[in-house]
């Protein structure tokens, strides 16, 4: 017998209803907190509870989307090119200011670890917090992490950084673009770049940048940083 929840349109189609639905009550309200991922996330979470149906059935659509998670960030290089001018004439600010913002993000974490007495295991699954899905579960993988622990970091990360990322600007009265897409392209990855793009092309363009050069960087410097510390 037929059973559509078992299908990947079941989860396709209520991850693209929620997320639609999500995004215009977050434009009606206007409020920072009314994040559309988090939202999205919240309701899928109680529709399954609610009409009691197996996280594994939603699953299978959820996966044929994550399966396209790794090629549509190449989108993100469009602003990139249309600001590459912008990008050679400020190059060194922004490599400095992104290898500072990847050393800043790993030594929080180890100190944070290590403070509450956590094991190696979580302290190397919550490191990738601040890098895209596709690359945060390859390192985690290396480092012999837990993987759902990372994606949930990864996720967390994304969504609290494009939240107060807005808050921050303002308290700490910080105009420059460049310098507002950098910070949330390294701290807040693709969920970050979605806020940047909203707040214009040039933060949209060095958000976009901010993250692969954030990831190769992390990918690269994290195992030998443990290694040695």
């Amino acid at each position: 017998m037929y059973n559509v929840f078992q299908t990947p349109i079941f989860g396709i189609v209520i991850s693209v209803l929620f997320f639609c639905f999500s995004t215009s009550l977050s434009k009606k309200i206007k409020n920072p907190l009314l994040n559309p991922l988090l939202i999205t996330i919240f309701s899928i979470i109680l529709f399954l509870l609610i009409f009691d149906i197996d996280y594994k059935n939603y699953k299978i659509g959820a996966d044929a989307i994550n399966y396209f998670l790794s090629p549509i960030t190449i989108v993100l290089a469009v602003p990139l090119y249309k600001q590459f001018d912008l990008l050679k004439k400020h190059i060194v600010a922004i490599l400095v200011g992104i290898i500072t913002g990847v050393l800043i993000s790993f030594f929080s974490v180890f100190i944070m670890c290590k403070i509450m007495k956590a094991d190696d295991i979580i302290l190397n699954s919550i490191i990738p917090k601040s890098i895209t899905t596709p690359m945060g579960v390859s390192l985690v993988n290396s480092l012999n992490g837990i993987e759902s622990i990372t994606i949930m970091c990864i996720i967390l990360t994304g969504i609290v950084g494009s939240i107060i990322a807005p808050i921050v600007f303002k308290i700490g009265k910080i105009e420059n673009k460049i310098a507002k897409g950098i910070g949330l392209g390294i701290s807040s990855h693709a969920v970050g770049t979605s806020k940047a793009i909203e707040m214009g092309e040039v933060e949209g363009a060095m958000s976009s940048l901010s993250i692969g050069i954030c990831g190769i960087i992390t990918v690269i410097l994290v195992p030998i940083l443990i290694k040695f510390i």
